[in-house]
């Protein structure tokens, strides 16, 4: 990849602490430490982990430019999450690639697995180019 064109990470993914590990035309991704503090009353990884990875992993896979000096960014307006395991390693890996779309608007799909194979979680959505 590319490294003029990994983007400081904003706020939110700061905290979460995730990052972009690959980035190319329709293809992104991401990867999270597993950590206790995202974790929920139960001890498991917290379903908003796994949406909040797999929402930003397909927006950037859909907005791929390949320049540094013009960004392209996109909103949500879609997003269904599909909840199937939890994590035996202690990494989340999230790839999203972008399934179609046009001028406007894009569809995208991705999938949070961990450094052992296990599927955790799938999800697809649509999204809108933001003007500007």
């Amino acid at each position: 990849m590319d490294e003029r064109l990994i983007e400081d990470p904003f706020p939110f993914q700061r905290h979460m602490g995730f990052g972009m590990v690959d980035w190319g035309p329709d293809y992104a991704r991401f990867e999270q430490p597993v950590s206790d503090v995202l974790t929920n009353r139960h001890g498991n990884m917290h379903g908003g982990v796994y949406a909040a990875i797999l929402d930003t992993a397909m927006g950037y896979a859909g907005c791929y430019t390949g320049d540094p000096d013009h960004l392209r960014m996109a909103m949500t307006l879609s997003m269904t999450v599909n909840f199937l395991s939890r994590p035996k390693g202690t990494r989340l890996i999230a790839e999203a690639r972008r399934t179609g779309g046009g001028r406007r608007s894009f569809f995208a799909e991705a999938e949070v697995r961990d450094e052992t194979g296990e599927r955790l979680a799938t999800a697809t959505g649509v999204f809108r180019y933001r003007d500007g």
